[in-house]
């Protein structure tokens, strides 16, 4: 079947699409849209931002988001709207001519991301209520020093989004149900997606095709096409299957589908675990998070991955599901190996809860990377002690960056619990870590660096809970 979206007001529809063709290339080539730029092609920059529009469900609007162009695949956007910064017109806005008067443009290639990042945010995009700091994390400019860029976003107004010719483009296009389509590769193979509807259907899907490759938000995935250059064949893609994008909050905890964004979780996350929403604010720019997914980011198993060591602490458990049925696991017991998880091919991440902490827990969660934000970790480390009447009675300790997957430190938390909750105790956990890991040397870090910054992050735990202040920007000037 034909691919149907909208883009800049006019409706496509495209066949002979393959899952790895990216919204960039078919911008700035099928569609001539140039004015989007490709920068670092691996979702950094921002310099390819555009907004995608979702139909709400029993609403008669689009909810917006700001992602990048250079990893999101063409079939992702069936069924959405589009919107580049050449769909803004010729003119300036009143947004853009806010930028040219506060001299937030030099040589210009960054520009059309800026202008689409903060567009989003006088939409009302998701992420719209965020500090324009937190809007813009997620593009570089190496010209203006950001000054100007930062004040001109701070001086912006709220612009009007009339949604209504666009719902009525998709409704003509007629793009509810199932979506799949299928392409000819380049080595003579032909690729072949599929848009399931339902979670009863990707189980059926995955039971069917278990060599295919579950994709949500491509945030990583993206990059082995456009870094890598591997021929994706044969895709499932299921960041929009409704059962998988729900959040409950209860007494218990939060219960968060599998294919929940991260942009969509945040405020739930802060809630139950300040740190984890401080944590969580720093994962990617917002084109990232209004695109990656929890479970995405648990499924692919990377060792420096930012969420899963936060929520191993915290005693997560997670759900897999295929048409077997389900079973549930702690979530340390998912990572196995490096590479290797305990998934067989025709399950999915159907689930995660996390419990909510008692009133006695002592959560800290850390992350140290060369640039403050839209940076890959070099360390993450996440404490969820237990103290009542001045003794550690229970600790969870776990670490990304530190081993082949994330994962506990077991003999912190054997020194830490049924310990005094006192600063000797925190000296000889922060020596346990040394037992508990042998990182590696990479361009993060050297070995020896990530021991030593584990164990400083134990006594970052200790600070934080006597009133110190222990973020960067709790002592940073200006």
């Amino acid at each position: 079947m034909a691919l149907r979206f909208v883009c800049d007001g006019q409706l496509v529809e495209l066949d002979d699409v393959a899952p790895g063709d990216t919204v960039l290339d078919f911008l700035r080539g099928r569609a001539g849209k140039t004015g989007t730029k490709e920068g670092c092609g691996e979702g950094d920059c921002g310099a390819c931002t555009v907004l995608v529009g979702t139909p709400l469900a029993r609403e008669d609007r689009l909810i917006w988001r700001a992602v990048n162009a250079c990893i999101q695949f063409l079939p992702m956007l069936h069924g959405k709207a589009v919107l580049t910064v050449n769909g803004l017109g010729t003119g300036l806005n009143p947004l853009q001519q806010t930028m040219a008067c506060n001299g937030a443009s030099q040589c210009g290639f960054c520009t059309p991301g800026f202008v689409m990042s903060l567009h989003g945010r006088a939409i009302g995009a998701v992420g719209a209520e965020l500090p324009v700091g937190d809007v813009l994390a997620g593009n570089l400019c190496r010209c203006t020093g950001y000054g100007p860029l930062l004040d001109a976003g701070a001086q912006h107004s709220r612009l009007a989004q009339d949604d209504a010719a666009l719902l009525a483009l998709l409704r003509q296009a007629a793009v509810s149900g199932p979506a799949w389509g299928q392409a000819r590769l380049p080595n003579g193979g032909t690729a072949g997606w599929f848009i399931p509807d339902s979670a009863d259907a990707l189980a059926t899907l995955l039971a069917q095709y278990p060599e295919a490759r579950i994709v949500a938000g491509a945030t990583d995935v993206g990059l082995w096409v456009t870094k890598k250059l591997i021929d994706l064949e044969t895709v499932i893609f299921v960041g929009d299957v409704a059962e998988l994008g729900t959040i409950a909050e209860t007494d218990q905890g939060l219960t968060i589908g599998g294919a929940v964004r991260y942009a969509d979780a945040h405020a739930a996350l802060a809630r139950l675990s300040p740190d984890l929403g401080e944590l969580v604010r720093r994962i990617g720019g917002l084109q990232v998070r209004n695109a990656g997914t929890i479970g995405g980011n648990i499924a692919n198993g990377s060792p420096i991955g930012d969420g899963p060591p936060a929520l191993i602490a915290l005693g997560a458990m997670l759900t897999l599901r295929s048409v077997r049925g389900r079973r549930t696991m702690p979530l340390d017991d998912f990572f196995i190996a490096y590479g290797q998880q305990d998934r067989s091919p025709d399950e999915f991440v159907e689930s995660l809860f996390i419990p909510r902490p008692g009133p006695q827990d002592i959560i800290h969660i850390s992350k140290l990377s060369k640039r403050f934000d839209s940076d890959i970790s070099a360390v993450c480390g996440a404490f969820c002690l237990r103290v009542e009447q001045g003794v550690i009675t229970a600790a969870r300790v776990a670490f990304g960056g530190m081993a082949a997957t994330p994962r506990r430190a077991h003999q912190a938390e054997a020194t830490l619990t049924g310990a005094p909750f006192a600063a000797e105790t925190i000296a000889a956990a922060a020596e346990a870590i040394r037992s508990d890991f042998a990182p590696l040397s990479d361009v993060r870090g050297s070995a020896a660096y990530r021991l030593e910054a584990a164990g400083n992050l134990v006594w970052r735990l200790w600070h934080q809970a006597q009133g110190l202040p222990v973020r960067v920007q709790e002592v940073a000037h200006g």
